[in-house]
């Protein structure tokens, strides 16, 4: 018993991180390529079967090569803050209902918001320790841009728990076995795609990372494994976010080899935007989440609650 209570879960999440990581690498080698096409040109299709081993080089090249600490950096939250970031974006993928049930637990949409709120403090210390102004620049546009996001992200949720009337991503399964809710709330289907670029920090709200004003933002200073870390990080959390998405507007069949599609389609249209959209103004990007979508997700919930209790009280 104990073993089923205690080493199980870990050995389960031990695989889950390496499946993550395993996956973050492959969405790598999908986003070179599909961006070489995009671009008219070759992606990575030298190193062995049509570039498969190419991520994986790559990651032994970037963990082998010379590690750079700014000799006026605070060392110890320069070291700490892109591990705390991986790590915080490992730990969120428990919320995910699983075939075998490694952490079951009803709040796991209050678990992905806290997860993701915390993210926050991981690119300001980055930016901060680092003693570099275009890192400290890089670190408070992310931060805004940031938080400004999740309010709308938060808005969207809170629409859906009122409608499924739970906190548990089981329900997403359960209620969408008819209808998709991407059928309902197509609009809210939208406004949550552009609010998942933006909190990921992907074009074009890539503002934390504007490489032509801010020489690679908040991570300019990071090198080597420090840099492999942020990196993973955030193809991670797009891994996430693509997987919720699913879960959320297209049916939520974890246990289907139709969910695992769907996941790829959505992951392709996060390197899609990359490959196509200019990047935003950055007064336009505070504009479209407190101006647009702080207003337009708020409405659709009083809409919601209005129904509920128009239903509510016609039923009675």
């Amino acid at each position: 018993m104990f073993f089923l209570e205690f080493y199980l879960p870990l050995i389960g999440s031990f695989l889950l991180m390496i499946c993550v990581m395993i996956g973050v690498a492959f969405l790598t080698l999908l986003e070179r390529s599909v961006l070489g096409y995009i671009q008219i040109r070759k992606g990575p299709n030298k190193v062995g079967l049509v570039g498969i081993p190419q991520p994986f080089c790559d990651m032994i090249k970037l963990f082998t090569s010379e590690q750079i600490y700014p000799k006026m950096s605070n060392y110890l939250s320069y070291y700490i803050s892109p591990i705390f970031s991986l790590a915080l974006s490992l730990l969120i993928w428990v919320c995910i209902p699983y075939l075998v049930v490694l952490y079951s637990f009803n709040l796991g949409i209050l678990f992905f918001l806290c997860c993701s709120s915390l993210g926050v403090y991981t690119l300001m210390i980055a930016g901060w320790s680092s003693n570099s102004n275009y890192a400290l620049l890089g670190a408070l546009r992310a931060v805004a841009q940031t938080i400004s996001y999740e309010v709308s992200l938060a808005l969207i949720l809170m629409f859906m728990i009122f409608l499924i009337g739970g906190f548990n991503l089981q329900d997403f399964m359960v209620y969408q076995n008819y209808i998709w809710f991407l059928i309902l709330g197509f609009p809210l289907m939208l406004a949550w795609f552009a609010s998942s670029l933006a909190e990921t920090n992907r074009t074009p709200f890539d503002f934390a990372e504007g490489e032509s004003e801010l020489v690679s933002g908040f991570n300019v200073e990071y090198s080597s494994g420090g840099f492999s870390l942020i990196f993973l990080a955030e193809y991670s959390m797009i891994l996430f976010m693509s997987m919720l998405f699913c879960t959320i507007f297209l049916g939520g069949d974890i246990y289907s080899l139709m969910f695992f599609l769907k996941l790829g389609f959505i992951s392709f249209l996060f390197i899609w935007a990359r490959g196509t959209l200019p990047r935003f103004r950055y007064d336009k990007l505070m504009g479209l989440a407190w101006k647009s979508f702080l207003p337009f997700s708020l409405n659709y919930l009083l809409m919601l609650l209005g129904l509920k209790i128009f239903i509510f009280s016609y039923l009675i």
